[in-house]
């Protein structure tokens, strides 16, 4: 195999993809350390991935700034902009770990030859790689997937790593947050309430119960995290607990947002992005599932955070479509029992 100087990773979103990946970019820089490793991302992640050990640089795809670049100059500016970016950084290896056809069409573009992309998407992507990877049979989980996407290139599985550690003057400003608010730095519970969709968000009444039954056994103070438009969501359970419930929804970057994650005694979540960041970092945490697959997206090797209905025993599908999956019927003593074991 000729030398491997420069290799792209083309995962622009979302935030728990865009974790999920990160195991096959700590396997790359360990088979390829003389690599230098760009990843093409949408400009709200920029910051997790740039503070990612095995990055060297960045690619910003800013999807606003492109729009209808075929009809509009400014657009068209910035799209080929981007193309000669990619082109002139010759790159060895091109990973796509999107699957969709924005992004197999920028692999196409940076001109490399040797393109690695995933099989079976629903998108016409096939035809812009070299090389296309299926899952191999038995194997289940999203991560897995892109490691078998790296092996395809000559690189050899060890170890399973994130490479990601909360950011020092993230800790900083996170600790004084906290001080301000008189909650203590080393017995705080973080909720990440909020979703995508509606059908992915554990009932606001259930956390507010949780909020109850984990400041009774642990007097732990209970910070409230994720997104702007996730504050009322949060603002809610403070209600409807009855107790003073910290709202930092949209009032964290995401390194700060990760730090608060990393020094928390217990972080619960609905899936989403700032729960695979507490898995990637370790943290103790329940994970609650609707009728998406924990063994597919769920803590990677770490099935006793998950907190779901049937949650070991499904197959490989994406979504169930198993109405007793639902995220309603996973009760509240349900995670306060996975609670209790990891604080205990």
């Amino acid at each position: 195999m000729p030398e491997i100087k420069k290799i792209l990773i083309i995962k622009p979103s979302a935030l728990g993809d865009i974790v999920l990946a990160m195991p096959a970019v700590c396997c790359l820089n360990e088979n390829f350390p003389q690599a230098e490793i760009h990843w093409f991302v949408r400009p709200e992640f920029a910051s997790i991935v740039k503070n990612h050990k095995c990055v060297d640089d960045i690619v910003i795809f800013d999807r606003k700034k492109l729009g209808k670049w075929w009809c509009n100059f400014e657009a068209f500016k910035e799209f080929a902009g981007l193309i000669k970016k990619l082109r002139k950084s010759e790159y060895d290896l091109v990973f796509d770990f999107q699957g969709r056809f924005r992004s197999a069409i920028f692999g196409w573009f940076s001109g490399c030859k040797k393109r690695i992309g995933i099989a079976g998407t629903q998108e016409l992507t096939s035809i812009f790689y070299s090389q296309t990877i299926k899952q191999k049979a038995g194997s289940v989980h999203v991560v897995d997937l892109f490691l078998d996407m790296v092996e395809a290139a000559g690189a050899k599985r060890g170890k399973i790593e994130f490479g990601l550690k909360a950011d020092t003057q993230a800790i900083a400003d996170t600790e004084k947050i906290l001080a301000e608010n008189a909650i203590d730095k080393n017995n705080y519970a973080v909720f990440v309430p909020g979703a995508t969709v509606d059908e992915k968000r554990w009932p606001e009444e259930y956390f507010a119960k949780l909020a109850q039954k984990i400041n009774e056994r642990f007097k732990c103070g209970i910070v409230g995290a994720g997104v702007k438009s996730e504050s009322k969501i949060v603002e809610n359970i403070k209600q409807k607990s009855g107790m003073p419930v910290l709202n930092l929804a949209g009032k964290t970057t995401i390194l700060q947002l990760a730090a608060l994650l990393a020094g928390a005694r217990i972080a619960v979540s609905n899936d989403t992005g700032p729960a695979h960041i507490a898995a990637a970092l370790g943290v103790p945490m329940v994970l609650i599932f609707g009728r998406t697959n924990p063994l597919r997206v769920g803590p990677y090797a770490r099935p006793w955070t998950v907190a779901a209905v049937d949650g070991n025993n499904r197959s490989s599908e994406v979504e169930s479509d198993n109405a007793a999956h639902d995220i309603k019927n996973v009760s509240v003593d349900d995670v306060f029992e996975i609670i209790c074991k990891q604080i205990n």
